[in-house]
């Protein structure tokens, strides 16, 4: 085995440790009543989307984390072999899926004349399509080489494919359409995951396409940082933070977002704002709002004087908060922080994040959208490719709520895509992808990966066996 295989398969130094090993055969439960195994029944022949799943998540309680990420600290996690307790039942394919749970904000952009009316949706549409990631704490399933998944919501107008298009470094295309060629919204994402002792850090490399067919518009822009904190003490949290740049090239307009990161007294927790400007620099809304919340828009000199009011009436509380702060403990711990937004008046809201099912906490925090995602509906298991997420041995037992088997199938999993990577190396043989090819994204220049098409034709017969 050569150098970077083995830096790529770094599990193998972490193996050995007693630390590491758990048995999840005794691991506590929630006990929850299901119902026709977390689906809705069918009413007149109509299949309703389940609105949870088979099984509650374990608990993490008896196993230590600490154990086995003392030996990553500094390093990269996606080239790391993680135990099953990190992950939630879905894989990172179907994550990123979510992004489409609003795609009613792009059809709202459709319906736009104006330009900067079109970019505060495109804008909302962004930062909504982050908000799944609000208090989901489990990792999902590094997806395997050729997997596959795809997502047709005729009641929302669209369909996606997506495919795991490299392993080293693991990178996530996909690609997804307007049933009725209103738009194409595309991307790859490569997620550099970090462990720095106390949080975990993600960076999710890649750029974000929208086209609207009818405007002749191309949008593009990058996701936010993504922090884990206390993953080793205390309550997790998590915060996003950076700036995104949102560009028409078509028109030159920009939308500048920043997501603010939560700040010694957790004032700017999930905060986000920012501004659309013309291409001549011009200020023409200003947008603010929480990522975990909504979001709003307004007129500038509206904005520009509300903060005025507010900067004088809070340099008064400013010396107060300060001598009632105590010192920073072991934790990270999560400010207190007001968890709705104070509307401006003159403000008009873009869009409001949908309340997440009573039971989200035992179900791993996953919103209604999340929860249908794995299911598998009558009749689907013939239509889709064997390569589907859907039909993942792994990540169907830990849904189950069938932990060892999960755990036993991830490795062998694991094994398998090794074994073929070492075949290949034998045989000098690159691999293919099946649906998309690389390429320069048309309007940054940037590496990305192409949609190549002909997925739907559903012709499947040459595809790999990675199950």
């Amino acid at each position: 085995m050569n150098s970077e295989e083995e830096f790529y398969d770094a599990e193998t130094g972490l193996e050995s440790d007693d630390s590491c090993e758990v048995s999840f055969k005794d691991a506590p439960v929630y006990e929850g009543k299901q119902t026709s195994n977390g689906r809705v029944p069918s009413e007149n022949g109509v299949w309703e989307r389940r609105t949870t799943l088979p099984s509650p998540m374990f608990s993490r309680n008896d196993f230590s984390i600490w154990g086995f990420l003392k030996k990553c600290i500094g390093m990269e996690l996606s080239k790391i072999t993680m135990p099953i307790v990190f992950n939630e039942p879905l894989s990172f394919l179907q994550r990123i899926t979510e992004y489409m749970e609003h795609t009613y904000l792009i059809h709202k952009a459709c319906t736009e004349s104006d330009s900067i009316e079109r970019m505060q949706f495109v804008a909302a549409f962004a930062v909504s399509a982050v908000a799944s990631q609000w208090d989901r704490t489990g990792k999902p399933f590094n997806p395997l080489l050729g997997e596959t998944y795809e997502l047709t919501r005729e009641d929302d107008g669209y369909r996606l494919i997506s495919e795991q298009v490299s392993h080293h470094p693991p990178i996530s295309a996909f690609f997804a359409e307007s049933l009725s060629q209103d738009f194409t919204f595309h991307g790859s994402i490569y997620p550099k995951l970090k462990f720095w002792g106390k949080s975990i850090e993600a960076e999710p490399k890649g750029t974000m396409t929208l086209e609207l067919s009818k405007h002749k518009e191309a949008y593009t822009w990058t996701n936010p940082m993504c922090c884990v904190h206390n993953v080793i003490l205390g309550k997790l949290w998590i915060e996003q933070y950076g700036t995104v740049e949102i560009v028409n090239h078509s028109t030159g307009d920009k939308c500048v977002l920043n997501f603010k990161p939560s700040g010694m007294f957790g004032k700017e927790l999930h905060r986000v704002e920012g501004h659309i400007q013309d291409k001549s620099k011009k200020k023409q809304r200003v947008i603010y709002g929480k990522w975990t919340e909504c979001l709003y828009t307004i007129e500038p000199k509206v904005y520009e004087a509300n903060k005025k009011v507010e900067k004088k009436s809070g340099d008064s509380k400013k010396h107060k908060q300060e001598q009632n702060t105590g010192g920073a403990g072991d934790a990270d711990e999560m400010p207190d922080v007001q968890e709705t937004v104070t509307m401006i008046p003159g403000s008009t809201l873009l869009w409001r994040i949908a309340p997440r099912p009573a039971h989200s906490a035992e179900m791993y925090n996953f919103t209604s959208f999340a929860m249908a995602l794995n299911e598998l509906q009558p009749g689907m298991e013939g239509v889709l490719a064997p390569t589907d997420c859907r039909l993942r041995p792994d990540i169907r037992a830990m849904e189950n709520g069938d932990i060892d088997t999960a755990s036993q199938e991830k490795e062998r999993l694991e094994e398998k895509q090794r074994a073929a990577r070492r075949e290949r190396a034998r045989d000098e043989e690159d691999w293919s992808t099946r649906w998309f090819h690389q390429g320069a994204n048309p309007y940054t220049g940037s590496s990305d990966w192409i949609y190549t098409g002909g997925y739907f034709d559903r012709k499947y017969s040459d595809l790999p066996d990675i199950y």
